[in-house]
C-alpha cells in the first residue's frame, strides 16, 4: 500500500473555510491489486473508491488539528497495491502514520480494524458463538456469509460515543442483531487498542532513530 500526503499544505481554491484547512482524500486501487486473480478495471473512480475516499476523509478530518492551516487544503492519496481484505482500515492506518511522517499536527491516532461475525451452522452452536468474530478478516473471510464491519477508532476518546467512532458495515445481505453489534463492537475496539500499541511504539522507534521531535499533539504517557 502507497500513501503519499502533501508535506507542506496548500492553498486552497475556490470558496473555502478561512478558519480552517480543509482535506482532499484520494483512495484507489491498482488494476492488479484483488487476490481472486481479477483485474479491476479502473483503478480509480468508481462507485467503491469514491465511497472509501469519503470514508477516509471523514476519519482524517477528525484528527488533524486543521484550525493551523487556514485557507489552505491538505491532500492524501491511498493506493493500494495489493488487496487481501480490510483494506481500508490497513489505509486510515497508513494514512494516519503518513501524517506523522509528513510532520502534520494530528490529535490523536486514527485506527481501522475489522471484524467479520461467524455463522454457526448448528442452532446449540449459535449462542455460544454469538458475539465473536474474526478479527482483521482477510479477503476469503469478508467474502463467506456473514457480516463484516470496519471501525475506525480515536483511542483516546469515549470509544462509546458517535464522536469517536466511525463504523462501516458490509455484507451479503445479512442480517446483524443488535446484541451481537455490542458485542462484536467491544471486541474489535480492543482490537484498535492492539493495533495503535503497535503504531505508537513505531512511531516513537521512528522519532527516536531520526531524531526529531513528537510534531503531533497526542500525550505521549
Amino acid at each position: 500500500m502507497e500513501v503519499f500526503t502533501s508535506s507542506k499544505p496548500r492553498g486552497s481554491s475556490g470558496r473555502s473555510n478561512t478558519t480552517k484547512g480543509i482535506v482532499n482524500c484520494q483512495y484507489s486501487m491498482a488494476v492488479f491489486s484483488f487476490s481472486s486473480g481479477e483485474r479491476k478495471r479502473k483503478p480509480r473512480g468508481d462507485r467503491k473508491s469514491q465511497e472509501r475516499s469519503l470514508q477516509l476523509k471523514h476519519a482524517m478530518e477528525a484528527i488533524i488539528h486543521l484550525e493551523l492551516y487556514p485557507r489552505s487544503q491538505i491532500d492524501i492519496y491511498v493506493e493500494a497495491l495489493q488487496v487481501d481484505g480490510s483494506e481500508y482500515c490497513a489505509s486510515v492506518n497508513a494514512a494516519t502514520l503518513a501524517l506523522i511522517d509528513a510532520g502534520i499536527p494530528i490529535k490523536n491516532y486514527a485506527i481501522g480494524c475489522t471484524i467479520t461475525s461467524i455463522n454457526t451452522l448448528s442452532s446449540e452452536e449459535e449462542d455460544s458463538a454469538l458475539g465473536k468474530g474474526v478479527l482483521d478478516a482477510n479477503y476469503v473471510e469478508e467474502c463467506a456469509p456473514g457480516v463484516t464491519l470496519s471501525v475506525v477508532a480515536l483511542p483516546n476518546s469515549d470509544g462509546m460515543s458517535k464522536d469517536g467512532l466511525i463504523v462501516v458495515a458490509q455484507g451479503a445481505g445479512q442480517r446483524l442483531h443488535l446484541s451481537q453489534f455490542e458485542s462484536l463492537k467491544t471486541r474489535v475496539l480492543g482490537g484498535c487498542q492492539d493495533i495503535k500499541t503497535i503504531l505508537d511504539h513505531a512511531v516513537r522507534q521512528y522519532l527516536t532513530e531520526q531524531s526529531l521531535p513528537s510534531l503531533f499533539h497526542v500525550a505521549l504517557d
